[in-house]
């Protein structure tokens, strides 16, 4: 018995170990089968999703946006707890011998051992069961010195997390206004091109290239961050995506006059980092079950391309490089888009609603650029 309890303490502390330094301190992707902080957030988020789905449809959206955070804090909690269970183990394997301040040294039971492990992992120190003999001593140093370097690498590990949803999560918001709310790609090239004729297209671009390279960093080092949700229910990382990468895709086909290069480069980013996200949760690739840019949109894109001075290619072969396009990225976005539950936006809506910035619980009706709202209008709420 103490021989299998000493086995599976070394077992179950070098897999925590092992799984902690490559979730928090290992910035790459992980290709060995079998990881426990994965299989925590896949069997958790199975759960939570039906805890969503059983809900009011009114509450589906935060209980959704709440997982991300638990699951961090849940998948620390285990962690500690394994540490403590593997101590305790090795501790009561190896008869440990623990005595008290009126109490001679014996060797103690497991639940002595695994509340001497507790309060020796999180440094508490409060002296009323302590150590004899060189292998315990030696177990509680080694245990006090691992819980005080865990604590600190938690501590650092979240700002970095949070800064890096900050900066996702920038991009997305300034999508509001360019490409609507929901955003969608035809939207955002349709607003660019009645302002300046798409002049300023390449230097947006550049910036959404850049943001998808930085999604598949973060998301590659920290894939729980996948399912922290934007703040708004219309918004998200993968529309934003999509939103890249049908904006690209429709430059590259339909639009002959824009300058290319620059949106094969951002098409290829975005690519990209749609197909690694999509290895990383190991959802399987399929193409969406309703078309995102039915004909008849299409031609109503075209008609409103038109009348912005923009010219297009209206012949079938740009029609069948556009659907070889979006064939090459849509079946992953929308597996992606089935496992977060989230929800892709059209390429796009020739009739659209007001976007996110013009709406307001205290306006009753959406504002425009030359009717913002003073603090008069809006009362004490806009204090």
């Amino acid at each position: 018995m103490s021989i299998l309890a000493l086995i599976f303490g070394l077992l179950l502390f070098l897999a925590t170990l092992i799984d902690g330094f490559e979730t928090i301190l290992l910035p790459r992707r992980i290709y060995h089968r079998f990881r426990y902080s994965r299989l925590y957030v896949r069997t958790t988020w199975v759960f939570w999703r039906l805890i969503a789905d059983a809900s009011p449809r009114r509450w589906r959206e935060p209980i959704l946006s709440a997982f991300g955070p638990l699951a961090v804090v849940g998948l620390f909690t285990s962690w500690v707890v394994s540490f403590v269970l593997s101590f305790a183990l090795l501790h009561w394997s190896l008869h440990s011998q623990m005595g008290g301040q009126s109490q001679s040294a014996v060797p103690a039971s497991f639940g002595t051992n695994l509340y001497f492990s507790g309060t020796t992992f999180v440094t508490l120190g409060l002296g009323d069961v302590t150590p004899h003999g060189p292998i315990a001593r030696a177990l509680a140093a080694g245990e006090g010195g691992l819980g005080f370097a865990f604590l600190a690498v938690i501590i650092s590990y979240l700002p970095v997390l949070y800064q890096s949803f900050s900066r996702r999560e920038a991009i997305i918001s300034l999508m509001d206004a360019r490409a609507g709310s929901p955003p969608s790609g035809g939207e955002f090239l349709l607003r660019l091109a009645r302002v300046n004729g798409l002049g300023e297209v390449n230097q947006i671009l550049r910036e959404w290239e850049r943001w998808c390279a930085e999604l598949l960093e973060s998301h590659i080092s920290f894939p729980v961050l996948a399912y922290y949700r934007s703040q708004h229910a219309n918004q998200s990382w993968l529309s934003a995506l999509a939103t890249t990468l049908d904006s690209c895709a429709l430059l590259l086909t339909t639009i002959p006059a824009a300058d290319s290069y620059q949106a094969q480069l951002t098409f290829a980013m975005a690519r990209h980092a749609a197909v690694d996200i999509a290895l990383i949760f190991s959802v399987k690739p399929h193409m969406p079950h309703q078309d995102r840019l039915a004909p008849a949109d299409r031609a109503r894109f075209h008609e409103f391309l038109r009348s912005a001075k923009v010219s297009i290619d209206e012949s079938g072969d740009s029609d069948a490089r556009l659907a070889e396009l979006r064939g090459s990225y849509e079946p992953f976005l929308v597996a992606l888009a089935d496992h977060f539950i989230i929800a892709l936006p059209p390429i796009f809506v020739p009739d659209r609603t007001a976007d996110n910035w013009q709406r307001s619980a205290w306006v009753p009706r959406p504002v425009g650029i030359g009717q913002l709202p003073t603090p008069q209008e809006e009362g004490d709420h806009f204090l």
